[in-house]
C-alpha cells in the first residue's frame, strides 16, 4: 500500500550557505538529494519533516575534480555517473564497482554519493509501514524503548547497508562537512557509530559537502551477496584495496551491512617479496568473521553473512595478490 505524503514545506537553496541558513530556520528538516531513501522514508512515516531542503540546485555538490591533491566528488553527483566517469574506474575501481551494485539502472541517475553515504539504517522490523511497527510496538529506533533485535540491550542493531563507503574507505576517503562554524573534514572511517538510532557523526544543521580521494590509485574491488542479484540492499558487502606504496604490501579491507557501520579491518600485511600463502588466507578469514557482528537485522541467518562477508573478502584478495 502506497502511503500518502504528509504536508511540508519545500526550500530549495541555490548554495550551500543558504542551505546553512535553512537548517537554522528549520530545525529538524529533511535534506532532499535524489530522494530514493527518504522519499521511502516520508511515505512510511519513519521520518515527519516539517521542511524538505532539495539539494539538487547546488553546483557545488555536483562537480568532480582533479587537483595534485587528488579527487573531489561533490555530494550530489549521481551514481551512475560515478559508474561512468573513466578516471574513477581507473584509479579507484572499487567505487565504480560499488557505484554499479546499487539498486537499479533508474535508480542511480538520481541517487546520489552523499545520500548513499548518509543512507538509514535498515532493520526488518524498523523498514515496514506505520501500521505494522504499530501493531508490533514500535522499537528503539523509533518512538519505542526495546531493539527487537536484541531485547536485552540498550542499543539499536539496525544495519547500515550503504555500498560505497567501503569502497571509498580502503582508498582512504576523508569527508568535506559544512556546519555553522565552517567547513571540516574527517575520515570516512570516522563518519559513523556504532549505533543504529544514530550512526552519523553529523551535527544536526551539518552536511555533506564532498569526498576527498588521495592520488596514486590503488588497485581494488567490491563485491555484495543479496536475496536477488538485482535492486536489493547488501546482506554483506566487502570491498578490498592493495596498497603497495610502502615497502612491502598492505591488504586493506572494508565490510558494510553486517553492522550499524562499515567497518575497516585489521589490514593484512606482507613484508617485500613475501608471496601470499594459504596461512594468509586463513587469518584474513579469521579476522573478518571476528571484527563483524550481523545482528537477525535480516531475514537471512546471522551467521551466513558473517561467513560471506569472510568468504568474499578471501575470494578478492586471492585475485589482487
Amino acid at each position: 500500500m502506497t502511503e500518502a505524503l504528509p504536508d511540508f514545506a519545500l526550500a530549495r537553496p541555490a548554495t550551500v550557505d543558504e542551505v546553512m541558513a535553512a537548517l537554522q530556520g528549520a530545525p529538524g528538516a529533511a535534506l532532499l538529494a535524489g530522494g530514493t531513501d527518504m522519499m521511502v522514508r516520508i511515505r512510511k512515516g519513519l521520518a515527519a519533516p516539517g521542511t524538505v531542503i532539495d539539494l539538487s540546485g547546488i553546483g557545488e555538490l555536483d562537480g568532480i575534480e582533479r587537483s595534485e591533491a587528488g579527487l573531489r566528488i561533490g555530494a550530489g553527483v549521481t551514481l551512475d555517473r560515478i559508474e561512468d566517469t573513466a578516471e574513477i574506474a581507473r584509479d579507484y575501481p572499487a567505487l565504480a564497482r560499488a557505484a554499479a551494485t546499487v539498486a537499479g539502472p533508474s535508480h542511480r541517475t538520481v541517487a546520489t554519493l552523499g545520500g548513499n553515504l548518509c543512507l538509514d539504517t535498515r532493520c526488518v522490523y524498523y523498514n515496514q509501514s506505520h501500521w505494522w511497527r504499530q501493531s508490533h510496538d514500535f522499537c528503539l529506533k523509533y518512538k519505542g524503548d526495546t531493539c527487537h533485535v536484541a531485547p536485552q540491550g540498550n542499543r539499536c542493531r539496525a544495519a547500515f547497508s550503504g555500498d560505497l563507503a567501503p569502497a571509498l574507505m580502503v582508498h582512504d576517503a576523508a569527508l568535506e562537512i559544512a556546519g555553522p562554524e565552517g567547513r571540516r573534514r574527517v575520515n570516512l572511517s570516522d563518519f559513523y557509530v556504532e549505533d543504529g538510532a544514530a550512526h552519523l557523526a553529523l551535527g544536526p544543521q551539518e552536511i555533506v559537502v564532498a569526498v576527498h580521494l588521495p592520488g596514486g590509485g590503488r588497485v581494488s574491488d567490491y563485491r555484495k551477496i543479496r536475496v536477488r542479484q538485482a535492486v536489493d540492499f547488501p546482506l554483506a558487502g566487502v570491498a578490498v584495496a592493495r596498497d603497495d606504496s610502502g615497502d612491502g604490501v598492505r591488504l586493506l579491507v572494508a565490510v558494510t551491512g553486517t553492522n550499524s557501520r562499515p567497518l575497516m579491518i585489521e589490514p593484512i600485511e606482507l613484508p617485500p617479496g613475501a608471496a601470499a600463502d594459504e596461512a594468509v588466507f586463513a587469518a584474513l578469514d579469521k579476522r573478518v568473521q571476528k571484527a563483524v557482528s550481523p545482528q537477525r537485522t535480516t531475514l537471512i541467518a546471522p551467521h551466513y553473512r558473517r561467513l560471506s562477508a569472510a568468504a568474499l573478502a578471501v575470494r578478492m584478495a586471492r585475485e589482487l595478490l
